[in-house]
């Protein structure tokens, strides 16, 4: 302070805070100031109606269920995903053994990187077209088809996966789970590679096999990485909007029978399809809380002590 570095600090700061002030913050101050009246989007004029939007959505079955249905994605999604994703992380990194003796990746593992990768390149709109034919309704959908010629179904009676309430969640998960694994590989095989060679020779040495490696020296010290993941992965779960607003039947998606409904796209519907846009914002403000909540309860609830090596 007394060198006057606070001021060379301040100077670099002022610019970018102001912004994240300005197109962050602000809309946030916004939305909640929105979400206290009637608003109803295309008019300028609304009257102040306190918390009554905020009351009418506990009484929102829709919106309840869509909130249930975002938590069964956030308890889902990110484990799936993460066990995957260090699975195949762990086998191409030290699952297999070198000539020598050593700690290798599997043969063929960097070729392996290359494909896991390649789901993370597609856009969600190309991974909706995509699995839109995978999960085809008729016999000529890539899925029927497979179950077709082992004899698992009948050709007369194919299963609508989007269109049949037991089954349009799993199958939204397994868009998003397909499409996650490939990064979170690459994000948890970036954070291996650091970790000595050593250790795992000298596990290998004293007897260890792949699964004690794993669970005794691989996953404690990537422990961070793990927590960061979540974090990100919980906030997919919160939102999965664009796949299922462009995947699944209704005005913004949500069939059948809202079975696949989520937050965001009650609220999209109700903003732009109903004019309830106060209703509306009310819903972005309650999605908001619960994305920090979930942030700020993984975060603490994933903390342990550093491991240092």
């Amino acid at each position: 302070m007394r060198k006057g570095q606070y001021k060379f600090v301040t100077g670099f700061l002022f610019v970018p805070v102001t912004l994240y002030l300005v197109f962050v913050i602000w809309p946030y101050i916004q939305t909640f100031g929105y979400s206290l009246t009637d608003w109803k989007g295309q008019s300028q004029t609304f009257s102040f109606v306190g918390l009554d939007n905020y009351v009418a959505l506990f009484k929102d079955d829709v919106f309840l269920g869509a909130v249930w249905h975002n938590i069964l994605f956030l308890v889902f999604i990110p484990v799936i995903t993460i066990l995957l994703a260090l699975f195949f992380a762990f086998m191409v990194n030290a699952g297999g053994r070198s000539r020598a003796g050593g700690v290798a990746g599997v043969g063929g593992s960097k070729f392996y990187k290359i494909v896991y990768f390649f789901p993370q390149v597609l856009s969600l709109a190309i991974l909706a077209v995509l699995f839109g034919a995978v999960y085809r309704s008729d016999t000529g959908g890539m899925l029927n088809g497979v179950l077709l010629k082992l004899g698992l179904i009948d050709a007369e009676n194919p299963i609508e996966w989007l269109n049949e309430p037991n089954f349009v969640l799993w199958a939204l998960m397994a868009v998003v789970v397909w499409h996650g694994v490939g990064f979170y590989l690459v994000l948890f095989s970036a954070a291996m590679q650091s970790i000595p060679k050593d250790i795992y020779e000298a596990a290998l040495i004293d007897g260890a096999g792949r699964a004690q490696s794993f669970f005794r020296i691989t996953l404690p010290l990537l422990w961070d990485s793990v927590q960061t993941a979540w974090v990100y992965l919980g906030i997919v779960a919160m939102d999965m909007f664009v796949l299922v607003s462009t995947m699944t039947s209704g005005d913004y998606g949500g069939g059948p029978d809202h079975h696949s409904e989520v937050m965001s796209t009650v609220m999209m519907r109700n903003f732009l399809y109903f004019g309830k846009s106060g209703y509306a914002c009310a819903m972005g403000v309650v999605m908001l809380l619960l994305t920090l909540i979930v942030s700020v309860v993984t975060l603490r609830a994933t903390r342990r002590e550093r491991l240092e090596f």
